[in-house]
């Protein structure tokens, strides 16, 4: 990728997809794979060429779970590459409605088929308050995940933090160099947790009064499905968010917000109505969002498009 020329790039990218598609030619052949699909998660510089290299093909199926050309890596030779695939591959999909957008743009017809997630991690009975939450008094305001500038919104959550003193934030996960220098570090209600196990963080969770996913809104972010989200309802939990074009379909489960003070309103209502009722129809709603529902849909647009 550190090449610039287009031309030269593209003359050794060829060789390196010739060579791929020889070899899931020749894999499929001793398999005894008749006519396959195949199906390329979001790499669109190595396989860019596949729909024309593969010998042996039914079609050609493009996921996209995310933006990656708003990377430089990927920007660099992604934003010539990705809509060709786009527009060469037999169906192309996405995990989300804003990516679906995005590939409208190059091709007549995408299809959102959301994302699977697993449901094994919920609790089925009470979960003790994991050791280095039990310091922590009053409503928690939780957050698990990478705690990146990157992907996260930190003064959004400083402006929270510091406005709301009887709230206290919890963040769970690694943190970068942003948030490592951040203000936050210097406040009482703040408690940064480091990085967990992903078995432990249901613990977390279970005992957060209002989860919250602050993102930063950019070119990343504003597509992203968001998993997390669908982890915090299934285990019933009030979720604050920021609002999004991906985050849309949650608009009926999730408080959605724009800015701090909407933050602050919509934090307020999630302590004071968290009734058991709302709980359920937060669980039922994200354990529809299963692997086994989004590779039916999956087989529907691939079907749909032949």
């Amino acid at each position: 990728n550190w090449i610039g020329n287009k031309k030269i790039f593209d003359f050794f990218n060829h060789i390196n997809n010739a060579r791929l598609a020889k070899v899931i030619d020749e894999a499929s052949e001793r398999l005894g794979f008749i006519d396959p699909v195949v199906f390329i998660d979001n790499d669109f510089i190595r396989y860019v060429e596949l729909p024309a290299l593969l010998k042996n093909k039914e079609g050609v199926i493009y996921y996209i779970r995310d933006y990656l050309n708003s990377q430089d890596y990927f920007r660099k030779h992604g934003k010539r590459l990705e809509p060709k695939l786009i527009k060469d591959a037999t169906v192309v999909t996405a995990n989300s409605a804003y990516l679906q957008e995005y590939a409208e743009n190059y091709r007549a017809k995408a299809w959102d088929i959301g994302q699977g997630c697993e449901f094994d991690f919920i609790p089925e009975a009470e979960v003790p308050k994991p050791a280095d939450l039990e310091p922590v008094k009053g409503p928690i305001i939780g957050y698990t995940g990478a705690i990146v500038s990157m992907r996260l919104d930190e003064r959004l959550m400083l402006q929270l933090a510091e406005e709301n003193p009887a709230w206290n934030f919890v963040l769970v996960g690694p943190v970068d160099e942003v948030f490592r220098n951040s203000r936050l570090n210097g406040l009482k209600n703040v408690w940064f947790l480091g990085t967990k196990k992903g078995s432990e963080l249901p613990a977390y969770i279970y005992h957060f009064d209002v989860c919250i996913n602050p993102q930063v809104l950019n070119e990343m972010t504003i597509g992203n499905y968001p998993r997390k989200v669908d982890e915090y309802l299934a285990m019933g939990k009030p979720v604050v968010a920021t609002k999004t074009r991906a985050m849309e379909m949650f608009k009926d489960f999730v408080y959605l917000c724009e800015n701090a003070a909407e933050y602050q309103a919509a934090i307020r209502k999630s302590l004071e109505e968290n009734a058991p009722e709302k709980q359920e129809r937060r669980k039922q709603f994200a354990l529809t969002h299963t692997w086994e529902n989004s590779v039916k849909k999956l087989y529907n647009a691939y079907a749909a498009s032949k």
